[in-house]
This record gives C-alpha cells, sequence and structure tokens, in this order.
C-alpha cells in the first residue's frame, strides 16, 4: 500500500469532456484525511487467497451467471442472453472470478490479473477479511489523479503523450475490431502501464473499481475508472473525474476493486 498524506483538491470536472448525468460537476474543492491505498486492484491471487482461508462463495457463483463481454466467448459458444441496449454483454452461466469467461475457461497464467464478477458486496467480504475498507470516490479522484490539478487522466491531458499508451482500454471500432495497440484484449495484469505521480497502477483503464459511496440517493454503488471496454465513440470514462454505477451484487467481467485502509 501506499500512505497519501491527503489535503485539499479539485474533485469533479465540467465541460466537453463530462457526461453532464453522471454527475461529475461541479468542480469543488474537497478535503480527505491521510489514509493508506492498495498499488493496485486485488488480483486474482490476492483473492484466492482470501477465498482460500474464508470459504467465501461470491455472489455470481450463487447466481450460477455473470455478464462476459461477448468478444471473448469463443465462436462457437452456445446462445446466450444478452442485454438489449448494450448486446456486447452475454448473460453466461458458470462464470465467476475463477472462471471468467465461463466453464470452459480459467486464470491459469492470469493470477497478476484483476479479480472481476466480483460484487460491491463481495468486494466488502474481501476488505472486511484484510482489515481495510473501499474507498470513498473522494478518496479515490484523490488518488488517481496523483498529485496533479484538474487533469483528464492520472498522467495528463493526452490520452497517447507522446504516442505511448499508459492505460489499457478499447482500441479500434467498438465492439467490432479492437487493434489490441496496448497490448492487451481483455484485462491486463494489475501492475501493468507506468504508476501514477502517487504510484498506483490503472487508476484508469483496465478494470472498473467499487467505491464505498452510494452512486446517487438509491440502490446502484459507485464505480470509477473504466474499464478496457471503454472507448471514445460510447464511453469515453477512462477519465479520473469519470463515474458509473452498479447495484451492489451486480457483477460483470470488467468490475473489480482495490482497497484503502484508515492511518
Amino acid at each position: 500500500m501506499v500512505l497519501l498524506d491527503g489535503g485539499e483538491f479539485l474533485m469533479g470536472n465540467v465541460g466537453a469532456t463530462a457526461y453532464p448525468d453522471d454527475g461529475e460537476g461541479p468542480v469543488r474543492r474537497v478535503r480527505v484525511d491521510r489514509f493508506w491505498i492498495d498499488r493496485a486492484a486485488v488480483s486474482n491471487r490476492d483473492f484466492a487467497r482470501f477465498v482460500e482461508q474464508t470459504g467465501h462463495v461470491t455472489e455470481a457463483e450463487r447466481f450460477g451467471w455473470s455478464f462476459v463481454f461477448a468478444g471473448l466467448l469463443p465462436d462457437d459458444f452456445p446462445a446466450t442472453r444478452g442485454v438489449s441496449r448494450a448486446p456486447w454483454w452475454r448473460q453466461v452461466e458458470g462464470a465467476f472470478w475463477r472462471r471468467p469467461e465461463g466453464p470452459h475457461s480459467n486464470v491459469d497464467g492470469r493470477s497478476d490479473h484483476p479479480a472481476v464478477h466480483v460484487s460491491w458486496n463481495d468486494a466488502r467480504a474481501y476488505c472486511d477479511w484484510a482489515g481495510k475498507r473501499l474507498p470513498t470516490e473522494a478518496e479515490w479522484e484523490y488518488a488517481a489523479r496523483g498529485g496533479l490539478a484538474e487533469k483528464v487522466f492520472p498522467w495528463g491531458d493526452e490520452l497517447e503523450p507522446g504516442g505511448e499508451h499508459r492505460m489499457n482500454v478499447w482500441q479500434g471500432t467498438f465492439p467490432q475490431d479492437n487493434s489490441e495497440a496496448d497490448g492487451f484484449y481483455g484485462t491486463c495484469p494489475v501492475d501493468a502501464f507506468p504508476p501514477n505521480g502517487y504510484g498506483l497502477h490503472n487508476m484508469t483503464g483496465n478494470v472498473w473499481e467499487w467505491c464505498a459511496d452510494w452512486y446517487t440517493p438509491g440502490q446502484n454503488r459507485s464505480t470509477r475508472g473504466g474499464s478496457y471496454l471503454c472507448h471514445a465513440s460510447y464511453c469515453r470514462r477512462y477519465r479520473v473525474a469519470a463515474r458509473n454505477s452498479m447495484e451492489p451484487e451486480s457483477t460483470t467481467g470488467n468490475t473489480g476493486f482495490r482497497c484503502v485502509r484508515d492511518v
């Protein structure tokens, strides 16, 4: 973990890069206390240790299915139900963190990739076991900014400075073609790509990360950071101020988490 000193920072975003309905703005001055934060998202290796010691059964396992990106399924995969407004998401029986693309898959060779198909409730259970907690949105954004003020990404305002890929997101035409110019199609290792100014890896891209907060008064919990499926054509949420949400029992192949701890 990394110890962050906390303090005041400018949180949020307005303007052309924002989605007004997401509640990114207004930009406001927010103070956070000192806290520890994981250098990277919780990996399959980390999550396996938790499951082995506690016997925890994830919600995806109890439900018997989870949402998998269609492009990760083999061509001969049996027909599955999709999401009406996002047909690239398929309801796959038997998909959970240890079998992220369904029964035919496993995490062999992906122990250092983020644990996915983990609900907010599963993430909270892991935090309780580890003596940690989920970050607030303010803590998450403070950490993601890496000490930079009012920048779009953890490293600045350019998506690919000097032509260098700094995170794992979709390149090409979504959802049909991914050129994999950044080196990855699905998830990547939790410590891939250079860290931000605070030494934190993949604060944007790779997987959405659960936060402690309610997204709005209601039934959804906040997620931050975007994922390997984000693309400017439909979801430019791979930015430090961007917000998203899901119901706390929801599980998908592009959502994980990292933990924080009080000083």
